[in-house]
């Protein structure tokens, strides 16, 4: 049994930490700093950490790589299309990986970085999607190097996954996301809900993830650009008529940009 817990980093990163206790032997996505892991490791003496997953390039998910591995010895996982410290294994799009006997997909995700990687494991009890900063609850990624349409698309394939897939994705920006998402649709019962239980969540210093696609596909402005409200909030702002769904989406990415 993997058991998934969140490491805070920074202000509001999270590392994940996969574990397997009948191994003691366990596995990080996206650590953007060694201390984190390390003291975990240091509290708990027997644990082995074996494997690093990364999602795409930028620091703040690379940052502890070299020295986690230097000292663990670690297998390095991360995108072939993107430059990780000390990567031991290049994945691209369709490629498979095993962790902690895990089996994992990697779908590429190109938007918020051209080389992003997305982790899916599909158990058909509790499918596992580690998404780095492609798809956040209630939110997405900025588009710092990829277009609209790359994202658009990287959104939809995630989309696609099973109700039930647990989304881990890599900051605690929720409520942030959740805050927009009620300026984009103030009339959304599913998202005054997911509001009110977030705000509760945080007032609390409680974690308010992982996500479900479920949940995601109800409240997520970036998922649903086809619905007519959604499109006529997008129209509303740009003071124009966006005619597919790529351009709901641009309209609604610039505007959360400067939310």
């Amino acid at each position: 049994m993997i058991q998934v817990q969140a490491l805070p980093a920074f202000s509001d990163n999270y590392i994940w930490l996969l574990q397997d206790s009948t191994t003691q032997h366990c596995a990080v996505v996206d650590p953007g700093d060694a201390g984190p892991v390390l003291t975990w490791l240091a509290q708990n003496p027997g644990w082995q950490l074996t494997d690093i997953l990364v999602t795409h390039h930028h620091a703040d998910h690379t940052g502890g790589v070299e020295q986690l591995k230097k000292v663990s010895g670690a297998k390095v996982y991360g995108p072939a299309a993107e430059n990780t410290p000390v990567r031991d294994v290049s994945l691209d799009d369709n490629d498979q990986l095993t962790v902690l006997g895990l089996t994992f997909g990697v779908y590429a995700v190109p938007g918020h970085t051209l080389g992003h990687i997305a982790f899916y494991h599909a158990d058909p009890q509790a499918p596992l999607l580690f998404c780095g900063d492609t798809l956040f609850a209630a939110g997405c990624g900025r588009l710092f190097e990829g277009t609209p349409e790359q994202m658009h698309r990287s959104l939809g394939r995630l989309a696609e996954l099973p109700d039930n897939t647990l989304v881990y994705c890599a900051h605690e920006y929720t409520l942030s996301n959740l805050r927009f998402a009620v300026a984009v649709e103030p009339a959304n019962p599913d998202v005054l809900q997911r509001f009110d239980d977030v705000t509760r969540l945080r007032n609390e210093n409680r974690i308010s993830l992982p996500s479900n696609l479920a949940l995601e596909r109800k409240t997520n402005p970036f998922l649903r650009v086809d619905i007519p409200a959604v499109k006529e909030k997008a129209d509303e702002r740009s003071g124009t008529d966006n005619r597919t769904p790529v351009a709901v989406f641009a309209t609604l990415r610039g505007w959360k940009d400067k939310f």
